[in-house]
């Protein structure tokens, strides 16, 4: 399935599969230092290979929603790679993250009901609001290595929404949960790749902040150029380091 999907080879061993709502290799344009090449590309859904000497990472394009991420990282399990690496766009509720700021959960607390299908015997359980926590180890291992590289790597605590256009008529609410930042996938990622057994980090950049007034949409200039710093040359350095390690 993952070759009908995303056109990737199950004989493959890559060093790290990158699952990324709505980012291809071309929009951090890695095609313009390392050799990518598009291995299956539909109206939402892209599988793509990027090959840094001999580093080979498998790329999977998603729709966004804790299901996409559930359903395409399933059929990638039968794919071999050593590493996932998770990248999005996240919304900050609090002061203290700038756009362009790298991110990653210290927790994510599960907004959808998707993710008793993963972890509850019954899908009648609910886990709604529980928190779902990453391999700190291991996050504290690749914040030290992007350290090396000059970039810094933030915790802060997620609240996973199950809707973008609807978040915003329960922000209140949404924020006596006292999270740092806001996006849709990180506790299904970390469910997951707690079921895979594969280290696992998720990179996340800020895009816009709620509680500094700092919009989605209506950059300024120098806001954009921040936000296209941290997308377009922190995030895929990132990538690259920690598929090596």
């Amino acid at each position: 399935m993952a070759q009908q999907a995303f056109g990737l080879n199950d004989e493959i061993e890559y060093d790290a599969l990158v699952v990324a709502p709505s980012f291809s290799p071309y929009k951090l344009h890695l095609e313009e230092k390392y050799k990518v090449t598009t291995m299956r590309e539909g109206a939402y859904l892209g599988g793509y290979m990027v090959e840094a000497g001999d580093l080979k990472i498998a790329w999977i394009k998603i729709g966004s929603s804790a299901s996409n991420l559930i359903d395409h990282l399933a059929i990638c399990a039968e794919l071999s790679f050593k590493k996932v690496i998770f990248i999005g766009a996240v919304g900050a509720l609090k002061e203290g993250f700038d756009l362009g700021d790298i991110c990653t959960p210290s927790y994510s607390i599960s907004g959808s009901v998707a993710d008793a299908y993963l972890m509850k015997d019954s899908i009648k359980e609910d886990m709604r609001f529980e928190k779902v926590y990453p391999d700190m180890t291991f996050i504290d291992e690749m914040i030290e290595l992007g350290k090396s590289l000059g970039h810094e790597i933030k915790k802060g605590s997620v609240f996973c929404t199950p809707s973008i256009a609807m978040e915003y008529t329960h922000l209140d609410e949404i924020r006596s949960f006292d999270t740092d930042l806001i996006e849709m996938e990180t506790s299904s990622f970390y469910l997951m790749t707690d079921l895979l057994e594969i280290p696992g980090i998720a990179l996340l950049v800020v895009s816009d902040n709620s509680a500094t007034g700092v919009a989605l949409v209506g950059r300024t200039e120098k806001e954009q150029a921040r936000y296209d710093d941290g997308r377009n040359k922190a995030l895929p350095e990132l990538i690259l380091a920690v598929a090596k390690a």
